[in-house]
Formats: structure tokens, sequence, C-alpha cells
């Protein structure tokens, strides 16, 4: 695509993911790590579009249930386009390979990316702080997108704090053809069952990784297990295939394992 700004929109994982409570307003607030996947990402390409009201937004890959202009490329420009009327659309090429529902992040990556993209073709001067108000509004976890390296994560999984740890290891993720509804896993949690009262920073930066096993955990994890026990089966095949550390993501369906370079 001739002047084109090409881009790979990574996927995270979460490392820990404990519940901590409920909010008064539904919400629970929760604890974890995101860690950014750069060898996994969706290719994005973004292209200026004179002479036209609308943006368009072309998909291949993977496919993206439900109507396109409720993607979060499309809901991207539009929150951009809300605060600068005068930016002119954009045709997206989005090829997609992290599954949609995995708990990978990739529709909040991709709509980080698009943040990124507009603010650079357009010379809209925002500052990554800015663009982190923006986004977030798109998504709890679009403003990790923007920074892209390892976070502590607490509220609703939109207060992000430094947090740092030696990490010489490799990751392995693993995904299956089933979609884990988020609504539906926050519905099925139990409290008295969760993390309400265990420290993830200080569990991560003290502990070694091969410890994790006994002490971090994703409180999701027992009720998703149960609705799709071969979720449970990736995990138990990558700790038999010597994983130091193995979690769902998020709220599923990817299964990663923490291995020796």
């Amino acid at each position: 695509m001739d002047g084109a700004l090409a881009l790979k929109c990574n996927a995270k994982i979460n490392i820990g993911l404990f519940i901590k409570g409920k909010r008064p307003d539904g919400y629970h607030e929760i604890e974890t790590v995101y860690y950014p996947v750069m060898d996994m990402f969706d290719d994005l390409t973004v292209q200026r579009l004179d002479n036209a009201d609308t943006p368009v937004l072309k998909v291949t890959g993977l496919s993206i249930p439900g109507d396109l202009e409720d993607n979060l490329c499309i809901k991207a420009w539009k929150a951009l386009k809300a605060l600068r009327p005068e930016m002119p659309a954009v045709t997206m090429r989005l090829h997609k390979r992290i599954p949609v529902g995995s708990g990978l992040g990739g529709g909040s990556s991709n709509a980080a990316f698009v943040l990124r993209a507009l603010n650079f073709i357009f010379a809209l001067g925002y500052s990554q702080d800015e663009l982190k108000e923006i986004g977030v509004k798109l998504g709890a976890d679009v403003p990790f997108f923007l920074e892209n390296r390892p976070l502590l994560a607490r509220g609703i999984g939109d207060k992000f704090f430094e947090i740092r740890f030696n990490f010489p290891y490799r990751i392995e993720i693993m995904t299956q053809p089933v979609h884990s509804d988020t609504s539906l896993a926050y519905k099925e949690i139990d409290l008295l069952k969760c993390s309400l009262h265990k420290n993830l920073e200080r569990l991560i930066t003290t502990l070694d990784v091969r410890l994790w096993k006994d002490h971090i955990v994703n409180d999701f994890e027992p009720t998703v297990f149960r609705r799709f026990p071969e979720l449970l089966r990736v995990k138990n095949y990558l700790y038999k295939k010597g994983a130091l550390y193995a979690s769902m993501s998020g709220t599923g369906s990817a299964v990663y394992g923490i291995f020796k370079m």
C-alpha cells in the first residue's frame, strides 16, 4: 500500500489474575500483570483516505464475529474523529492472527495501534498520556498496549503501575477453538475462593518462577476449566512438556507456559 503505515499489534498475557473484591457499581477489583508477547501479533496497515467521510476496514486471517462497525479499530478512529473533526478517513487492513476471545488482548492491541497510527499520520500532537486517556474509554487494557511493557494493573484493570522483575524465559502460547465469555466468567466468580489477600507485586518480584505455580494463580481458572476442561488439559500438557509455570491468560481461552530459554 503506497504511503501506508504498517504495524504489528502484539498480544499480551496475564501473569496472575487476582480478584480483590466487588465494587458497588458491579465491577470487580482485580490485580494482574500484563506482559507483552511480541512474537504473536496481528498485522495492521493504515492509510489516509481523502474525500471520504467514513473509514474502511478490511479483515483477513482469523474471522471476527459481529458487525465490523463495532470493531475496535473503527471505534478508535471515531474516538479521535470526535475530538478532531477535521481528521480525514482512513483505510485499515487488519490481518488477524490473535484469536478473538482468547484473553490475549488482540482487540485492545488493535485499538491502541490505530490511535498511535492516526496520531502519527495526521500529526495530531497527542502525548502518550493523552492517548491513554482516550484509549481507556475503548477498553481497560488499551493504555497498556500504548506503553507495551510489563505493568501491574489494579482497579478494573485500568490503573497501571511500574513493576520490575527478571524474566529471561520463553513464552509458549496455545489456543483452543472455544470462546470463553468474559461477562459469564465474572458472574461465576466465588469471592470466597479468590485471592483477596494476596499481594501479586510482592509474589512476582520476590519468588523464583518455579514457585509461581504454588502461589500465583488466575482466579478465573476453576470456573472456566469446568466449562472447558480441554483448557485444563492444555495446562497440564505444558507442565508435562517442561514449563516452569503455566496459566490461562485473562478469562481464556489461551493457555501459556513459561519455559527456560
